[in-house]
């Protein structure tokens, strides 16, 4: 097959001119040439131009490089099993503080073939596509007009999305392109817009997505599976005025009112539509059966209930479906994750890697069944960098640091593997002598329990190995109870919006915008989900709100939301020292009895270099900044790079 060529603005880089890149889903005619023209001229060659607005859209997930969760392992939620092994990788690289405009391994890094890279390139890339196609829609030979309204939502709706990508990551306002540039503009009058600007014209392309009758709610076909749902335009406009009212891009300013506003109408819009929280167990013999995954946790049977659908819904994949099983996920990534246990889990399993370890201060933020922090959430460590004088909360009257891992919130054993905790699947392992609470007991079909002591051999803590975790934990949510080389399949795709987020979104501006009872309602369905008791009754202000961000944390626990959270909750002038400098573990001590002594430590014996200011923005790519500065005179450079 040959390709056509063709040429296309870079928006940071309008400044350079154009550039040539090679589209290989248009066929060239039989002559070998082919215009824009032409390509407007035939419908299922405006389809197809179509599909390469799609092309960049990121994978997400465990797919940054090198197999690991990346915004997760770069925030404090968990340290990448990697760092020493692949020190090239962009955990190992943001660990040790080295990053510049020119290599920032937040974008630098080459992934995993899922666009979780080159984030500024490859959405100003799809911007100007979308606009292009926008532009040329309205005349273009389409012989279905429904077809026409429709693509013109999704294209609004994909500029939408990847300008939403792009403020995540640089968190600056940035050039809006209603309609491409062109060959004999000048680029020196480009000008940026302001982030609240920016994010208003998102919700420009949202609404005009929203307004279209043939663009569905739900992809309800497996042939148009990835295909953009309207319910994503809901999901980005709660996100996008939750993060222009925050502290990090708001200024001045006070959108918390709008944004208030904003993320009700998204909540209720949704709820109309049928989304809702996944609450209904449909695998109870493997969830919450007497052999099941949670049946040595020790609950009573309610609450190995609740544990089993939080589990159940991670490893549920987003249906193709007028009625899905799934009703929560609104939008999940077009990248399949693949037999992921192999690079991330309990690296005994298969004798590889154990990926991203979920971090004691994770684990510490779990609450006790009874509803209370185990931490004083206003200050949760006395040393507030360094996390090794935990500040309990002295209302807390049911846990004991002896005995760490009793009676936790239910999501907690849904999403880590703890000392003493058990997984049934295919092992590849013999059990060695010292591995005393498995011993002995060969490669197969077996229940293992998950020891992580120190010394213990196959799955206890180390600083050196990439089979060993880091931290004293391992990830548990998202996998299969029971997937193994026996049982083979795929962890689903990544679920970028949930309906999850949504409440959480509203909840948090509520509070904000001075509607406590809203923002505790909508907490508590979150709450309700997993039998954890509702907040009290009564709470505003500060407490209020760490009570919404602890609630954030645990529930989008490993799942991208804490590395965004922590900026734009964070001031202009602000760092990440309290959260992001010093990581920590539980270095478990297995005593001559059997009982165990649980000690934290320093995952690393130096802090790490990825909690200054700068580091609460990526880096425009300085050859892309270089440009623009010489040409428009000024410079689009966030602080500190």
């Amino acid at each position: 097959m040959k390709y056509i060529k063709y040429l296309y603005l870079l928006l940071a880089v309008t400044a350079t001119g154009l550039l040539s890149s090679c589209n290989s889903i248009l066929d060239q005619a039989p002559d070998g040439k082919i215009s824009y023209d032409d390509i407007f001229k035939d419908n299922d060659k405006v389809a197809a131009y179509l599909n390469t607005c799609y092309r960049n859209m990121p994978g997400k997930g465990h797919l940054y490089f090198f197999f690991e969760r990346g915004p997760a392992c770069w925030s404090d939620e968990a340290w990448d099993g990697d760092d020493n092994d692949v020190n090239w990788a962009g955990s190992a690289l943001m660990y040790a503080g080295k990053a510049s405009a020119s290599a920032d391994p937040r974008w630098s890094v080459t992934g995993q073939g899922a666009n979780c890279e080159n984030y500024w390139d490859y959405y100003w890339q799809c911007i100007h596509d979308c606009a292009y196609f926008l532009q040329q829609l309205p005349t273009a030979t389409v012989t279905s007009e429904s077809d026409r309204s429709r693509w013109a939502a999704e294209a609004h709706l994909l500029r939408a999305y990847y300008y939403e990508e792009l403020l995540r990551w640089f968190g600056r306002g940035l050039p809006l392109v209603e309609t491409p540039y062109t060959l004999d503009q000048s680029y020196a009058e480009v000008k940026c817009a302001s982030y609240y600007e920016t994010v208003q014209f998102i919700v420009k392309d949202c609404d005009a997505a929203l307004a279209c009758a043939d663009l569905p709610w739900r992809i309800t076909s497996d042939g148009e599976s990835g295909r953009l749902p309207k319910s994503l335009a809901w999901a980005i406009k709660s996100r996008m005025l939750l993060y222009a009212a925050s502290p990090l891009y708001t200024g001045s300013d006070d959108h918390w009112q709008e944004a208030y506003t904003m993320t009700k109408d998204a909540m209720n819009a949704l709820s109309a539509q049928g989304y809702e929280l996944y609450t209904t167990m449909k695998n109870t013999s493997m969830y919450a059966g007497k052999d099941s995954h949670f049946a040595y946790d020790g609950y009573d049977d309610n609450l190995k209930l609740k544990a089993g659908i939080y589990a159940e819904y991670f490893c549920t994949d987003l249906a193709n479906s007028a009625t899905p099983v799934d009703k929560e996920t609104i939008f999940a990534s077009r990248f399949g994750m693949g037999n992921s246990i192999v690079i991330e889990g309990v690296g005994c399993q298969y004798g590889y890697k154990c990926g991203s370890c979920p971090s004691q201060e994770l684990v510490d933020s779990y609450e006790t069944i009874d509803g209370n922090p185990v931490l004083n959430l206003s200050t949760p460590y006395n040393d507030e960098e360094t996390h090794m004088e935990p500040n309990y909360n002295t209302e807390n009257t049911m846990y004991d640091p002896t005995n760490p891992y009793k009676n936790r919130d239910p999501r907690f054993y849904a999403t880590v593997y703890y000392n003493g905790s058990q997984r049934t699947s295919w092992w590849s392992c013999n059990e060695l002598p010292s591995c005393y609470e498995n011993y002995p007991a060969s490669a197969g079909w077996r229940t293992r329990k998950i020891m992580t002591y120190v010394g213990e051999p196959l799955s206890g803590v180390s600083s050196t190995s990439r089979t060993l975790t880091r931290t004293g934990y391992y990830i548990r949510k998202f996998y299969d109870p029971n997937v193994g080389p026996s049982n083979y399949h795929g962890e689903p795709n990544f679920k970028e919006f949930r309906y999850a987020e949504i409440l959480l979104n509203f909840a948090e501006a509520a509070a904000h915008a001075g509607h406590a009872d809203e923002a505790i309602a909508a907490v508590n369905k979150i709450r309700s989900r997993v039998g954890m008791p509702n907040l009290p009754a009564g709470l505003t202000g500060d407490a209020l709100l760490q009570r919404i961000y602890n609630e954030r944390r645990v529930e989008f626990a490993l799942e991208e939301q804490r590395y965004f959270d922590v900026r734009r909750w964070s001031s202009p002038t602000g760092d990440l020292a309290k959260t992001d400098k010093w990581v920590t573990a539980m270095h478990i001590t297995r005593n001559s009895d059997g009982s165990f002594t649980y000690n934290r430590a320093q995952v690393s014996g130096a802090a790490r270099g990825c909690y200054t200011n700068k580091y609460l923005k990526c880096a425009i790519p300085l050859d892309e900044s270089n440009r623009i500065l010489s040409i428009t005179g000024t410079s689009w450079q966030n602080p500190g790079w």
